[in-house]
């Protein structure tokens, strides 16, 4: 299967509900506050979906699964309950699902088209005030029933917890095998869940720090050969993979600007220090002072620095784009800008007890 046919999903919304609570009624109660330090998981019931032969039962159990997994909420064993959701226009016997002690229900149906394609119907009740909190139609190949699967359970965990959900997401890693002495190293993708594993290169040279796009249809990676490191750009859609240009020293740790449109990366020459460079469409080095840089990311471009002078411990900065306006914000040991720019992490040994790294996260200006 190529990868535009494995990634690509015809998925439409075609109906859209939510109901009001009714006066005196209100939902909150099984809204899900994910600021708190410790959540108790809200039990949820999700009996397999109608129709569809055993693909009612898939889709029900990726749901389960992805909610689970959050830690957010706990989906119940509900066998035994009467009421059998045939209709997913029907309204449940809400009696019966109030004794299995689910605080919403999910439940759907499936319906397979002449030729193959699937219609996929789900709505989210609240059990103990009866009313539909969201109702969704869904439409997609039959290969990519895993897909409406992790959309669904997109919408549910933002109904009820206000956040955007993360089931329909990939993760690409790097995948080793062999001994010690023949490592072979493949970059590699698949489902959040696990599911739908896939090798994008060989294995004949090793790969290193895949990371995304902001659309999630690129990736760049470092690649190690003998003959040297190259920085790629590898589109997941098409298959093309190009390389962002030659550099006469090593080139590693790439990570793509938050709209897609820059690659950040760094190179070391054999006789300087580290550099940050960008590339958009021309590699372009943003800067240019004695001290080794590393990690270039975030909203405005962060970079770990290390001055060679003193040898003293690397510290976090932030600079505008074009290498200008630096400014240090950090003077913790090893500190780690974050792509998303809305934190930063930090780590730094105790003074008393230096075998000791503990985490820490602060604003982008290094307040807090």
């Amino acid at each position: 299967m190529s990868l535009k046919t494995l990634f690509a999903l015809a998925a439409a919304v075609l109906a859209m509900g939510l109901a009001a609570a009714a006066p005196g009624r209100a939902l909150a109660q099984i809204e899900v506050d994910i600021d708190k330090g410790a959540v108790k998981p809200m039990p949820l019931a999700i009996p397999a979906f109608s129709g569809g032969g055993a693909r009612g039962g898939e889709i029900a159990a990726v749901i389960s699964g992805n909610l689970e997994r959050s830690g957010l909420f706990l989906p119940l064993n509900i066998q035994g309950v009467p009421d059998k959701l045939a209709d997913v226009n029907m309204q449940p016997r809400f009696p019966d699902w109030q004794g299995t002690g689910a605080q919403a229900l999910i439940n759907g149906q499936v319906t397979v088209a002449a030729d193959g394609s699937l219609r996929v119907d789900f709505r989210l009740w609240d059990v103990f005030s009866q009313q539909q909190l969201l109702g969704l139609q869904f439409t997609s190949t039959a290969e990519n029933w895993r897909r409406v699967a992790h959309k669904i359970s997109d919408a549910v965990y933002e109904r009820l917890t206000g956040e955007k959900g993360y089931f329909d997401t990939r993760v690409v890693f790097v995948a080793e095998s062999g001994g010690k002495l023949a490592r072979i190293k493949k970059l590699a993708i698949m489902d959040q869940d696990g599911a739908n594993p896939q090798y994008l290169t060989d294995g004949s040279y090793i790969v290193m720090t895949p990371r995304f796009s902001a659309t999630s249809q690129e990736i760049t990676y470092m690649a190690l050969r003998p003959t040297g490191s190259s920085i790629y750009l590898l589109n997941l859609a098409t298959a093309r993979q190009e390389t962002v240009g030659k550099f006469p020293g090593m080139v590693f740790a790439p990570r793509f600007s938050p709209d897609g449109t820059k690659v950040a990366f760094v190179e070391r020459p054999a006789t300087a220090t580290s550099t940050c460079w960008t590339c958009a469409p021309a590699p372009t080095r943003i800067t240019t002072d004695p001290a080794i840089d590393t990690s270039p990311s975030s909203r405005r471009m962060a970079a770990d620095r290390l001055q060679l002078r003193s040898r003293r411990p690397g510290q976090l900065y932030v600079m505008n784009a074009d290498g200008s306006g630096v400014r240090r914000i950090s003077a913790a040991v090893d500190a780690t800008p974050p792509p998303s720019g809305a934190r930063a992490a930090t780590s730094s040994p105790s003074p008393s007890r230096p075998a000791q790294v503990p985490l820490g996260v602060m604003r982008p200006d290094g307040a807090g």
